[in-house]
């Protein structure tokens, strides 16, 4: 999949593809391999600076102009005088958003990616340093508008929030599978355009996540009318006291990362395509 399309390659792990010297036996797969291997490395680096500096890091995922950043100025404006808050930005080009974060009095970071359709653990170290997580409490990363590449790469995050827009349709959990199986909660938004929309149905939503054995919970949330916005702190509040509990055992918490997903990212395998009315037959 990511083999065909490049997004393998981000400038965060550029160098790392320009140091591999050619030798006999690497093939692009072991050196697919080794990137993501190096990405995870990079990750736990990461969150050993944001466990250091008590930084609960909370990972946004959605399709594009599911309303990320509307979510954010709203939870900003919530929490803004309880938690000092920052944001890293992900997108292929612009400041927009970031200069919307920005807007609201908080620090934020933009990474703009080119092709790569995805965050890594590399670009996000080098935001860090754009950071002093040290005077932190909350970072929210906003990942590259897709539902199916970021759920595959840990960033040193702790928590996945994946967004699901009513304009995008209910069974999103059932045809993007590797993202919603990686999510610890999933947010139902522009929830004050379900009068318009009889054909989303957020029952519906809720059972293709139970379908994909995933228990997480769902909220569903508007940034117009703040629908949910009270669910939505009271989970990020009960997310920090967790967090907050287990850094005093000297553990942490780690995403769901996608294994199913990542196989995508290193393997050749093509799937095959067949004519429709083809009888198929095992191999």
């Amino acid at each position: 999949m990511c083999n065909t399309c490049g997004c393998n390659i981000t400038p965060g792990n550029r160098p790392l593809v320009m140091a591999e010297k050619p030798k006999n036996g690497v093939t692009t797969i072991s050196v697919l391999e080794n990137l993501l291997s190096k990405n995870n490395n990079q990750a736990e680096h990461n969150r050993a600076h944001f466990d250091a500096a008590k930084v609960l890091v909370i990972n946004l995922m959605s399709s594009p102009g599911s309303g990320k950043t509307a979510l954010l100025e709203a939870t900003i404006k919530r929490l803004r005088d309880s938690f000092k808050i920052a944001v890293i930005e992900g997108d292929l080009e612009t400041e927009n958003d970031t200069q919307r974060i920005q807007a609201q009095g908080v620090p934020a970071y933009q990474i703009t990616t080119g092709t790569a359709c995805h965050l890594d653990a590399h670009l996000v170290h080098n935001a860090l340093h754009h950071f002093s997580l040290n005077d932190l409490d909350l970072l929210f990363i906003e990942n590259v508008g897709n539902l199916v590449c970021p759920a595959s790469f840990d960033l040193g995050h702790h928590r996945n929030v994946v967004l699901l827009s009513v304009t995008e349709g209910d069974d999103k959990p059932a045809k993007y599978p590797v993202m919603f199986r990686a999510a610890d909660l999933m947010l139902i938004s522009k929830t004050d355009l379900l009068p318009y929309l009889d054909d989303f149905s957020t029952s519906n939503a809720k059972q293709n996540l139970q379908n994909l054995a995933n228990a997480a919970p769902v909220i569903e949330f508007s940034s117009k009318d703040s629908n949910g916005l009270d669910d939505w702190i009271a989970w990020l509040l009960s997310e920090i006291k967790t967090y907050t509990e287990l850094l005093q055992t000297k553990k942490t918490q780690r995403p769901k990362v996608q294994q199913e997903g990542q196989f995508f990212h290193t393997s050749s395998v093509k799937p095959k395509f067949y004519p429709i009315n083809t009888k198929i037959t095992p191999d």
